[in-house]
């Protein structure tokens, strides 16, 4: 279920490992090594899957998980952002659409819906079913900050969801109280100002790839 080529070392040939004229190792060898133990940049894979209108997502952080993970694209790598306190732990899936760029200069972020949860790098296929639109306030400023919802292709729980309707409202009540009292860990204020189904996720998803063509 899982693209495991999301996790591949980058296969960029390597220069012969040569001491420099010092008897040290050459900064430029020094760095071939490092790019080649380095990941492929995920947020530039392509946005979309086959011609099964899925999208493709790149999981950060899995379902349960008190570690918020993040992909470092300078370093090329996964990182721990930080650690949710003993109690709270993400509640689905969450990444990001590669290729894509949304108002907070992020890549679109997507919560993914599934049987078991992924883990950081995996790629997946999934299907839109709705957006949670909504905004952070930090001191005066003030972000939108919307979430795609998307159902992973292949998965059985959640195979006859099409729309964020069919999850009920208890389900975005719990993400919201989820949301705000993440946000709440960094002094943001969030709250959910939109609940739109599958229409408004593809014009969220066209409008952020976009702005990475455009920018």
């Amino acid at each position: 279920m899982c693209n495991q080529n999301a996790l591949l070392l980058n296969a960029e040939p390597r220069r012969p490992l040569l001491p420099s004229v010092a008897g040290t190792w050459d900064a430029r060898v020094e760095s071939d090594i490092h790019v080649s133990r380095s990941l492929r940049d995920p947020s530039h894979l392509k946005p979309l899957g086959d011609d099964d209108g899925t999208i493709r997502v790149v999981i950060e952080t899995p379902k349960g998980s008190r570690n918020k993970y993040a992909f470092d694209a300078e370093e090329r790598v996964f990182v721990l952002k930080t650690v949710l306190p003993a109690g709270m732990a993400f509640p689905y899936d969450f990444g990001f659409v590669p290729s894509t760029r949304a108002e907070d200069r992020d890549p679109v972020d997507v919560l993914v819906l599934m049987d078991e949860p992924a883990f950081a790098g995996c790629v997946l296929k999934c299907r839109l079913v709705g957006v949670i639109e909504g905004e952070q306030i930090s001191g005066k400023k003030k972000i939108r900050n919307d979430r795609l919802i998307a159902v992973e292709r292949d998965n059985h729980s959640f195979a006859a969801v099409t729309h964020v309707d069919d999850l009920g409202k208890a389900f975005v009540k719990e993400l919201e109280a989820f949301f705000v009292n993440y946000h709440a860990l960094s002094s943001t204020h969030y709250r959910i100002v939109g609940v739109r189904g599958p229409r408004h996720a593809r014009r969220r998803l066209k409008e952020g790839r976009r702005a990475v063509r455009t920018r």
